[in-house]
């Protein structure tokens, strides 16, 4: 924005909020993928806390739709690019758990000091002035992910 502002350098800012997809790295921390690769694995899903904390998800064509928008449009931002669609953590675990293995166990751990109760982004500018929002549900979008891990996990095999 100092750019923008100071040097009037047009840009476009984009807060993008948590996404989720094929070729995101098995084992990079976040919620989805840990979940995900631990199902796959006949691991326990950790969740920390008591997993009434809250978050949303998109899944990555979203949030390419969602930038393409704003880089062919004319406004500076910032647009929140996010599912406003929340999901406690443990419903995630469920959701993945069907999507997965139904008998995968749940297992709790102590949650970190600065974990967010809550995170839902405001969607309403990206709405009014690109005309985007998202557009794959969590259950859309899981399964394909799933099919991406579990080759990468496990070569072509099922599992």
């Amino acid at each position: 924005m100092d750019y923008h502002r100071g040097a009037q350098v047009e840009v476009r800012i984009a807060r993008i909020f948590n996404t989720y997809g094929p070729r995101m790295c098995i084992d990079d921390g976040r919620v989805v993928s840990n979940f995900v690769a631990q199902a796959l694995r006949k691991e326990p899903l950790t969740v920390y806390g008591d997993g009434k904390q809250t978050r949303s998800f998109q899944y990555v064509s979203d949030l390419v739709e969602g930038l393409i928008r704003l880089m062919d449009g004319e406004h500076v931002g910032p647009f929140n690019l996010g599912n406003p669609g929340e999901f406690t953590m443990l419903e995630l675990a469920k959701v993945v758990q069907d999507t997965i293995d139904p008998n995968a166990a749940i297992v709790f751990r102590p949650n970190t000091q600065d974990d967010p109760h809550k995170r839902k982004p405001d969607i309403t500018k990206a709405k009014e002035l690109l005309g985007w929002e998202p557009t794959v549900s969590l259950r859309q979008g899981l399964p394909l992910m799933v099919t991406d891990f579990r080759k990468r996990i496990f070569g072509d095999h099922d599992s």
